[in-house]
């Protein structure tokens, strides 16, 4: 590698990034225009940086398919900021076995690092957690230790760990300083705010009040029940069961729940739960059938008593039941969450993060564009969704995955 090459990429890891450009703006050699690539995409010229990346892979060839895997490493990364999840994972996994072969662990992690913030949009934390368990950020650059931390700190909202996600951001900022980078220190800064802002409503013995992450976090310890609406789950301090594919059934617990300690009659959970809009025999008859299966799937979490109006929610531990309602009242409130990151989505990649189909998607999206929630750019498969700013809106309980 010549000197000039050298230089570049000292200036590129010092965030220098028109001093990187100036040393290789006019070569063509591959190493250069992977720098080239790499320094268009930190400018926010993806389309420019992803060509430049293709030419240089194509240079680079079978001969060194080191250089080659992280010219793919680079795409990658592009693809996940422009939100492509359906990039194909395949040849990201093919190139870190690539690079651990050839000795540079350093990428080789920070294509873990990528994976795993991928997994985190789709939905599965678990999954990201395994991928990056056995890195150690004290073996890597502050710049792979800053984007480690925050992939933790993502992992760690989505199980409701606030204390363990806040850990996980200071050991973020500190690399992210550590680095020099300033879009990665506001990038943490952005991720700090999210987990500070209100994550859900709270209602409690007929009160509500929105409530942040770390306050969710401690309601097992304070509470019997838990009617969690933002993921669709009912739980108590150990055991939880998932609803989301239950909704008849989630209607009704959200209904005995909000009147807690007192009963729900008939007529509201027939309205609420199958939208009768008056309480004849078979509405009767199927709110007995439904409200057994409700027993039998909270048994022995809590117990459903029958009354003279309606039924009542009984649990054998003492203390009150808690509800989490979303923490604003909009349609499509999953979808916001996903754009509340700032980035631009696709409607086919908000129907994989969301388990959807596109064109589920592309409606709702039409919806929430005619009443200002979200703004489209582009046209045809180039069309794009963003969220105006939402005044704090918050993304962590109603993001995918639990």
């Amino acid at each position: 590698m010549d000197a000039l090459i050298i230089a570049a990429a000292r200036a590129l890891a010092a965030d220098d990034l028109l001093g990187a450009l100036n040393r290789v703006a006019l070569r063509d050699d591959p190493p250069a225009l992977a720098l080239r690539g790499i320094v268009m995409a930190r400018l926010g010229e993806f389309g420019r940086a992803r060509d430049l990346l293709a030419r240089a892979g194509r240079g680079f060839g079978r001969s060194n398919p080191a250089a080659r895997a992280r010219c793919i490493l680079a795409d990658a990364e592009i693809a996940l900021v422009l939100r492509d999840i359906a990039w194909p994972q395949g040849l990201l996994d093919r190139s870190r076995a690539i690079l651990e072969a050839a000795g540079d662990h350093a990428n080789a992690a920070h294509a873990r690092i990528i994976e795993a913030r991928r997994l985190l949009l789709i939905g599965r934390p678990g999954a990201a957690d395994a991928l990056i368990a056995g890195l150690d950020p004290g073996r890597i650059t502050p710049a792979l230790a800053a984007g480690l931390h925050l992939t933790r700190a993502g992992i760690a909202a989505r199980r409701i760990a606030a204390r363990e996600a806040a850990a996980e951001l200071d050991a973020a900022a500190a690399a992210a300083e550590a680095s020099g980078i300033a879009a990665l220190a506001a990038e943490v800064a952005t991720t700090r705010r999210q987990l500070d802002a209100p994550a859900a409503r709270l209602v409690r013995t007929g009160t509500g009040r929105l409530v942040t992450l770390a306050e969710v976090e401690a309601l097992p310890a304070q509470t019997a029940l838990i009617v969690d609406a933002c993921r669709l789950i009912i739980r108590d301090a150990t055991d939880a069961r998932p609803l989301a594919t239950r909704p008849v059934l989630f209607a009704l617990a959200r209904q005995l729940a909000l009147a807690h300690p007192a009963d729900v009659p008939r007529a509201v959970l027939i309205r609420e739960g199958f939208g009768g809009r008056s309480a004849d025999d078979s509405h009767r008859a199927r709110l007995r059938v439904e409200i057994g299966r409700l027993r039998r799937l909270l048994h022995p979490l809590a117990r459903i008593r029958a009354t003279a109006t309606g039924f009542v929610l009984e649990t054998p531990r003492a203390g009150p039941v808690a509800l989490l309602d979303p923490p604003v009242a909009a349609p499509g409130g999953r979808v916001l969450a996903l754009l509340a990151d700032g980035e631009a989505w696709s409607t086919a990649a908000l129907a994989t993060a969301l388990g959807t189909s596109p064109r589920t998607v592309q409606r709702l999206m039409e919806r929430l564009a005619a009443d200002g929630h979200a703004r489209p750019t582009g046209r045809g498969r180039a069309r794009r969704w963003t969220a105006p700013a939402l005044g704090g809106f918050p993304t962590i309980m109603l993001l995918p995955g639990v």
